[in-house]
């Protein structure tokens, strides 16, 4: 069997290691810091805590909507944030996670090392420890290092002031107005979740849309614009942040027109806020590593070049997740799967990853799900489709829920009725755009979804309705 160190252990770094382990390698798995990576720790996880915990205050304070009141004589009851009881749920539910997964370690045998790794031409990973240097020799390396935040010279963190998204996650107090520099993932679901804790809330982004990724359609930014219009959000598009001066515990910023966006005009103008937010993207996580030393190619920006089989240009060494940078996908749920595919060219076979079909989750207010090609994609790769839309509110259990805001928008082959794309905003977006991933990724067509019988009353059956829309052609 052949023995394997894995270096970063987020979610590609202990999935390669559990796999490996479970096919009978011997498996050093080697973490400089936490279990679990920025997903865990940092991101992923955090935020859905925050993000609960703004969803439930959010409901206290519709309570009257629902039917439900304080008895007679009460005083009226107000709900808050409380940052410090937020802070320690979120820290409660991360050491729960991290407990598992040292467990899991340990019943599969993995040998664990903490430190920072550096890699060598011969597969050799030394490991600064505590205690001092190891050097580990195994058959395959899989780097699994991930990215860190992207900070900005303009914007230099204080992390009182100005801020990144680790030190949102921490704050003992919910700044009365809260500027945030990014129009992205991150920087919209902190947006909804610190307007939902009852900060004043401006969103800069420096292009002409919120959410301006690819694999966004339109429609789903021009949605989440109206809602934080409604949530009193405001968004500031093809605008940049030129400078930030602190003084008396205030941020005064200059903002003006994009450079990024053809065309975009407007006079500087300057907007006093309590804390900024900067959320502008990640960067390599991989500086200590000696990629140039051990033969490992990365790009101009030091994002590590592998094949779609993970393979790099050193033999014998892998790399998954973050590390590979925006040229792929830069989720938890993918890093998984190009774990395995690793773990499996480790063992001998000549495995690549399909990236076509990848579903991916925006925690905002509503959620968005998406998979597959946006309708601007699929015109520009030379389909002929035609696109659908349902609306949530025409949903019975969205009026049950007071769930209105959202749709579920189908992009289709004209001519078969082949599924190409699925994006959905709405309550529990991120869960129901998993049909779409099976649907797409089996080559199914709205006729197969719609003739396939949903429960009633659920929120799936947005799915069934907006494939069954598009076969009537309405």
């Amino acid at each position: 069997m052949p023995s394997i160190t894995i270096i970063g252990a987020g979610p590609g770094g202990y999935c390669a290691a559990f796999e490996a382990a479970r096919r009978g390698a011997e498996v050093t798995l080697v973490e400089r810091e936490h279990l679990g990576g920025t997903c865990l720790n940092t991101g992923c996880i955090p935020t859905k805590t925050f993000k609960s915990s703004a969803e439930a205050l959010e409901t206290a304070s519709r309570l009257a909507e629902f039917g439900i009141t304080a008895e007679s004589g009460d005083e009226a009851v107000c709900f808050k944030a409380d940052m410090a009881a937020v802070v320690a749920r979120k820290e409660r539910v991360r050491k729960v996670l991290c407990g598992g997964l040292e467990k899991t370690c340990g019943s599969l045998k993995i040998r664990l090392v903490r430190g920072a790794a550096e890699l060598s031409s011969d597969r050799t990973v030394r490991v600064h420890t505590a205690d001092g240097t190891e050097e580990i020799k195994s058959d395959s390396v899989i780097i699994a290092t991930g990215s860190a935040i992207l900070d900005l010279p303009s914007l230099p963190v204080d992390h009182k002031h100005i801020i990144n998204s680790n030190d949102a996650l921490d704050l003992n107090h919910v700044p009365k107005r809260l500027l945030v520099v990014g129009g992205g993932v991150i920087g919209c679901e902190l947006a909804f979740i610190y307007r939902a804790f009852g900060a004043e809330v401006t969103v800069v982004e420096g292009l002409d849309r919120l959410l301006p990724i690819p694999s966004v359609d339109s429609d789903m930014s021009r949605l989440l614009q109206r809602e934080a219009k409604k949530h009193r959000i405001r968004v500031e598009l093809a605008k940049t942040v030129k400078s930030a001066v602190v003084s008396d515990g205030k941020v005064s910023c200059v903002l003006g027109p994009s450079p990024f966006v053809e065309g975009a005009t407007g006079d500087d103008f300057t907007l006093d806020t309590d804390m900024v937010l900067v959320a502008v993207g990640r960067t390599p996580n991989s500086e200590s590593l000696n990629l140039a030393g051990a033969g490992v190619e990365t790009d101009a920006r030091g994002w590590i070049k592998a094949d779609h089989g993970m393979r790099t240009s050193a033999e014998g060494i892998y790399a998954i997740g973050d590390a590979l940078g925006p040229a792929r996908v830069m989720l938890a749920h993918v890093a998984s799967a190009e774990a395995l595919c690793a773990v499996d060219n480790c063992f001998g076979k000549d495995r690549t990853l399909d990236y076509s079909v990848i579903p991916a989750g925006i925690f905002t207010s509503p959620e968005i799900g998406t998979v597959g090609l946006t309708e601007a994609q699929a015109k520009e790769k030379g389909f002929d489709v035609r696109a659908q839309i349902f609306q949530f509110r025409e949903l019975g259990k969205a009026q049950a829920m007071g769930e209105l805001p959202g749709m579920f928008k189908l992009i289709c082959d004209n001519a078969s009725g082949k599924i190409l794309g699925a994006h959905i905003a709405g309550a529990h977006a991120t869960d129901l755009i998993a049909e779409a991933a099976l649907a797409i990724s089996k080559g199914l067509t709205a006729a197969d979804v719609a003739h396939t019988i949903h429960a009633h009353p659920t929120l799936s059956e947005g799915f069934y309705e907006v494939c069954e829309g598009w076969l009537r052609g309405c």
